[in-house]
């Protein structure tokens, strides 16, 4: 029987799944006795043991159960080892978030000296709550929330079916089921104030997908009664190569290229969240069509010049 150490943690366990899924995914195909010269090498590895075969399957069905990550062996190749259906998981946005943060944790951790060097963007809170939402969409168990929104005096208390989690401009948002209003509602990690797991169990509609829910949307607000179409963006030159690269939407076509400016077009519900967008890139972006959007950016930018001009005099 395989005899752990006081080393094997949970934290230990989970940065060598990390570790282990990361020189898989660079590798491409890899054989065990790679794999375990890889790990003698490695800043994990405290005492430059080898890595015994049990414990590398162990390791290959922990990551499997916990991540539905599946590590194959290619027995006709010299028993190589790969993960099943990269390229899909690389298309995929759980499994391409999971395996871009994997690989930046790995690097992380065998340069542990550059820890400051690397910066990242920080969720300032709510992060506390993921790890229930996670297990009570695991579970289809419906959950118990204190929330208080910006517009309220009070907190409120009401039980939830959680459906999907989204990350947008460094938070968190749930995307719920309210039994109460019957309705599919959006929900911010940072305004729950208490999250209680109940033992009601619910079942997720078949025709919910959280993708397909966003799909015409850009950043968090579903935009209900507003219709998808199409909508054109002049942009500068210099501004259009960071829009060409980071698309704003997943229907973003370049249908105009010139010395001067490119123009975009999008199929999209032109909600509150994407004209915060676009003003944020001041005068770089001109809303083209429709008429009606682009009188509404022209009002907002009016009022802002009053204000300007108003502290000149």
């Amino acid at each position: 029987m395989e005899k752990k150490s006081s080393k094997d943690t949970a934290s230990n366990l989970f940065n060598r799944y990390i570790w282990l899924v990361d020189i898989i995914y660079r590798r491409g195909s890899i054989t065990f006795e790679e794999i375990n010269a890889s790990w003698q090498r490695s800043m994990l590895n405290l005492d430059g043991d080898d890595l015994p075969l049990r414990t590398f399957h162990n390791h290959r069905k922990a990551i499997e159960q916990m991540f539905d990550i599946n590590i194959e062996c290619d027995k006709r190749n010299g028993y190589t080892y790969y993960l099943e259906n990269k390229d899909d998981m690389e298309r995929t946005g759980v499994r391409s978030w999971l395996l871009n943060a994997f690989s930046i944790s790995s690097m992380i951790t065998e340069s542990y000296k550059l820890k400051d060097r690397i910066l990242f963007e920080q969720i300032p809170s709510g992060q506390i709550f993921l790890a229930p939402v996670i297990e009570a969409m695991r579970d289809n168990l419906s959950v118990e929330i204190t929330y208080q929104s910006f517009w309220s005096e009070t907190p409120y208390t009401f039980q939830v079916y959680p459906y999907c989690i989204k990350a947008f401009n460094q938070r968190w948002y749930l995307i719920a089921y309210s039994p109460n209003k019957n309705h599919v509602l959006i929900y911010a990690f940072d305004r729950i104030k208490n999250m209680i797991l109940t033992n009601t169990y619910f079942t997720i509609p078949n025709d919910f997908d959280g993708n397909t829910f966003f799909k015409d949307c850009f950043g968090i607000i579903e935009g209900e009664g507003k219709k998808a179409e199409r909508v054109l963006l002049k942009v500068d030159k210099n501004q259009a190569c960071y829009i060409r690269t980071l698309p704003l939407h997943h229907s973003q076509k370049e249908i105009d290229n010139n010395p001067d400016y490119s123009v975009f077009s999008y199929y999209i519900k032109p909600t509150f969240d994407f004209r915060q967008e676009l003003l944020s890139h001041g005068a770089d972006v001109e809303v083209l069509e429709p008429k009606w959007f682009r009188d509404e950016i022209a009002a907002i930018i009016l009022e802002q010049y009053k204000i300007y001009r108003n502290d000149e005099l």
